[in-house]
């Protein structure tokens, strides 16, 4: 049996989404597990984390006074995270295996239900790039990063600092977003682009649709 939880433990630290369809015997011990991780890392670090949360303890959550990191209700957290606040991140989002998000100074906010997947890399700062000066002596500028809610950003997107996500955007796989990016859009490419409108989606789900997404 021993075997068997620490294999699970495993299983849901790269599938967090799991957590939620446990059985109660599974949950006798997943709960104490992760009240134990979550006191752990709120003993460490300067993070505020929310109620019925998942939080891997192979992912890697750093924050210092004034840069702190706050955590909302039904937040899944993968392994491989690496956050560093200043972070704000609210109810039901989720954060797939190998995303790294760094605040800056300014901070990154991710608005409610957005999904965020594998290896998404996002940075609220940027160096100064003067030629009178090495790259390591450059200063560093921060803008931050605002990501509304019900966003989807797809493996391996990258955002640079100083933009802002639109509410119900869809940034597609790989792309590199440089500019902000409006409402409901969906963008793609390097850098990305515009090439589509999320309301004009051929999949939409009927009110009594099971397949629905809502549908629980």
């Amino acid at each position: 049996m021993d075997k068997y939880i620490e294999q699970h433990k495993k299983r849901l630290s790269y599938m967090p989404w799991l957590y939620y369809s446990l059985k109660p015997k599974q949950l006798q011990w997943a709960q104490t597990w992760q009240k134990e991780v979550q006191k752990k890392l709120s003993e460490l670090e300067t993070v505020k984390i929310g109620k019925d949360c998942f939080i891997s303890p192979d992912s890697h959550i750093f924050a210092e006074p004034g840069r702190d990191i706050i955590i909302g209700n039904r937040v899944t957290i993968a392994a491989n995270v690496v956050l560093h606040g200043p972070i704000t991140i609210g109810d039901g989002v989720s954060l797939n295996s190998g995303v790294l998000i760094d605040g800056g100074a300014k901070g990154v906010f991710i608005g409610k239900n957005t999904r965020i997947a594998s290896g998404v890399y996002i940075y609220a700062f940027n160096h100064a790039t003067s030629p009178n000066r090495l790259i390591k002596d450059q200063p560093v500028i921060s803008k931050g990063i605002h990501i509304g809610e019900d966003v989807w950003l797809s493996s391996n997107v990258g955002i640079t600092d100083g933009n802002n996500i639109g509410s119900y955007s869809v940034v597609g796989m790989g792309a590199i977003v440089t500019h902000d990016v409006p409402e409901w859009a969906i963008v793609a490419g390097v850098p990305a682009k515009v090439i589509g409108d999320r309301r004009m989606s051929k999949d939409v789900f009927k009110a009594n649709d099971k397949s629905s997404p809502n549908s629980d």
